[in-house]
């Protein structure tokens, strides 16, 4: 007579349910710390339930998704996670906020082969800081373990933010014009976008890697997380007619400008109109790349740009400075001839 196979768990599969249900306990604290009108029910359910705050009165939902690409990599290397969640974040309100919206609430996913507790909660609580920073709620989100797919001590973001706007107050950058000025506010660093040239960077430097870049030990300055432009951006607009915002991610100032403009006109940037940090100084000497090549690559230390008329720059400015943001005067909107460059630096 053959002996009964045995049951498989959970456990001989490679998933510790024990150590999601721990995850769960250390995630609910940091999520209750950025609750905010509009919450109904939020982690804990099957589905997260909010209502649009009533002072809107023709609300315009606006949503982002994105992730934090290659600088994964060196979090892995560097045993570096108590950031990234800022970034994946950030990724996501700034991108709202672009649309002149008001962010609400925020999802996201994380995913591993083997959960560890520890890496997931410093994630999970960059997460909860940079919803907190940008006024917006964490109501839900999926961990997933799942045996097999990642490497040990290996995992994925991604997040998903939605925001509200007045129908009226939409930005679409259709009322820019020639003569109108481009105000850049200073990033904290490389942000998210570049990373597969910084690790190159890296590489390439092998062992003569600086001490510090920016007052900053090397790393820390590398992993910097993106800054949070949603409160000070959103009482800007409270207070200034701006035409157009611009986050500055992937493509560079070179390709996400020309996102808010219309057509006919492009943007005259002044070389040498914000001063370049030694980080992407470093970065643009170990790559050996040109300052066109610079401002595609990187935010090169502009992320995110403000677009408004000329007569209300200064007073919109000023505002931003006062609230903390570091703002320069890099450029004015001009006619764009046929077949002339969009975006000029």
């Amino acid at each position: 007579m053959t002996s009964p196979t045995p049951p498989i768990s959970y456990k001989d599969a490679g998933v510790d349910i024990d150590a999601g249900d721990a995850l769960i306990e250390r995630i609910k604290p940091l999520a209750k710390k950025t609750m905010r009108e509009g919450v109904l029910a939020g982690i804990g359910g099957f589905g997260a339930l909010f209502e649009v705050p009533k002072r809107y009165k023709e609300p315009v939902l606006v949503s982002g998704t994105d992730g934090v690409g290659t600088k994964l990599k060196l979090a892995f290397e560097w045993n570096m996670h108590d950031t990234v969640g800022i970034d994946l974040v950030g990724m996501s309100v700034n991108d709202v906020l672009v649309q002149g919206a008001e962010p609400l609430f925020f999802l996201d996913y994380f995913a591993c082969g083997k959960l560890d507790v520890d890496t997931a909660a410093a994630v999970v609580g960059g997460i909860a800081k940079g919803c907190e920073l940008s006024g917006c709620a964490l109501i839900g989100g999926e961990t997933a373990e799942m045996p097999g797919m990642y490497p040990a001590g290996e995992y994925d973001l991604a997040g998903f933010c939605v925001g509200a706007v007045e129908k009226s107050k939409i930005l679409t950058g259709q009322s820019v014009k020639p003569g109108d000025v481009v105000l850049g506010l200073a990033s904290h660093g490389v942000h998210s976008n570049g990373f597969s040239l910084v690790r190159k960077c890296i590489e390439r430097a092998g062992a003569n890697l600086p001490a510090t870049l920016d007052g900053q030990p090397f790393r820390e300055a590398i992993m910097a997380p993106t800054r949070l432009y949603v409160k000070n951006v959103l009482a800007a607009l409270a207070s200034h007619p701006i035409k157009a915002l611009a986050h500055i991610t992937g493509g560079g100032l070179l390709e996400n400008i020309p996102r808010v403009l219309p057509e006919g006109t492009a943007a005259h940037l002044k070389a040498g109109s914000w001063p370049q940090t030694e980080l992407f100084a470093w970065l643009q000497k170990t790559a050996g790349i040109d300052d066109t090549e610079m401002n595609r690559t990187f935010n090169n230390g502009i992320g995110m740009v403000v677009v408004i008329a000329a007569e209300d720059a200064a007073a919109c400015a000023t505002t931003l400075r006062e609230l903390g943001e570091m703002v320069f005067d890099i450029g004015v909107i001009a006619e764009r001839g046929e077949g002339a460059a969009v975006v000029v630096a």
